[in-house]
């Protein structure tokens, strides 16, 4: 090969949800990788990569009945978009980006990016199974140099750490004047329990400033069947900022074995928030404010 080598595995598949999602309902955090003749990573990634093609995803909203979908760009892939823009070029009216940019990078091409469909750049402060920072991520230090370029682009921060990293960052980042998205609802530890301190922040933090959180229960959950440990941190989330959060996915489940099924995942939505009207926050209004969709459905 001419690249990097890899491993790859199929992308798992999903069941039909059993209600009838609304109009416009978007998958908010979900991957594209490959194909894999053409888009290759930029080092050798720490898990098998899924052959989880444009296609494939297209397929998979299908299953779901989901209009919409945000592509959260993969570490593997470091800060070459060039996977994820062939992606949205395919469907630009449906799909939007979250990229990664080194802090190097100029307004010219964040401009770019922004025309083809990127709003917002990833910052992990999480670390890989053996403690090593993700290669090709970018930490959140970087926001402070990119924070300028970035409100003059318009393009939020979506931020990958911990519930207790979050809350000592959270003071910081609120000065760059940018959105904040907390990706799989700020990562809190089940066991640490809902009045653990540093979540509590979180949430007081989402209540009174321009910061969303993803509804991803999978990340967050330590059990296979059910999800109710994560179950009230969800609520709170929702209760916090009702109007900042989105519901995602994170198809195609990178690192998990087995695989969540995501037709289960928005059963399990609909079982959770049973008010259709706050579904629809959720799974359309939100969502199309944050990421910019157009109010006719593609």
């Amino acid at each position: 090969m001419t690249a990097v080598d890899v491993q790859t595995v199929p992308a798992p598949g999903a069941t039909v949800p059993g209600w009838t999602l609304p109009s416009g309902a978007c998958d908010a955090h979900c991957h594209v990788f490959g194909p894999h003749d053409r888009f290759r990573p930029a080092a050798r990634p720490v898990y098998a990569l899924p052959e989880a093609t444009p296609q494939v995803a297209a397929s998979l909203r299908k299953t779901l009945r989901l209009a919409r979908g945000v592509l959260v760009q993969p570490a593997p892939y470091g800060s070459n978009p060039e996977a994820m823009l062939s992606a949205i070029a395919g469907a630009p009216r449906a799909l939007r980006g979250v990229a990664v940019a080194d802090p190097g990078i100029d307004t010219g091409t964040l401009e770019g990016w922004r025309l083809a469909g990127i709003v917002g750049l990833r910052f992990v402060e999480m670390r890989a199974p053996d403690g090593s920072r993700y290669p090709g991520s970018v930490g959140f230090d970087a926001i402070a140099v990119l924070a300028p370029r970035m409100r003059a682009v318009g393009l939020h921060a979506e931020l990958w750490a911990r519930a207790h990293d979050l809350a000592d960052w959270l003071p910081h980042l609120l000065r760059s004047k940018v959105t904040l998205v907390l990706d799989h609802m700020a990562c809190p530890g089940p066991l640490r329990g809902l009045n653990a301190a540093a979540f509590k922040s979180i949430l007081a933090r989402l209540a009174d400033s321009d910061v969303w959180a993803k509804l991803t229960v999978c990340r967050v959950s330590q059990r296979d069947a059910g999800h109710d440990d994560a179950r009230a941190f969800h609520d709170a989330l929702v209760a916090a900022a009702p109007e900042r959060v989105v519901w995602g996915s994170d198809w195609p489940y990178v690192r998990m074995s087995p695989a969540p099924d995501a037709g289960q995942m928005l059963d399990l939505l609909h079982r959770w928030v049973p008010d259709p009207a706050q579904r629809t926050r959720i799974l359309v209004d939100n969502p199309a404010r944050l990421y910019g969709f157009e109010r006719t459905i593609p």
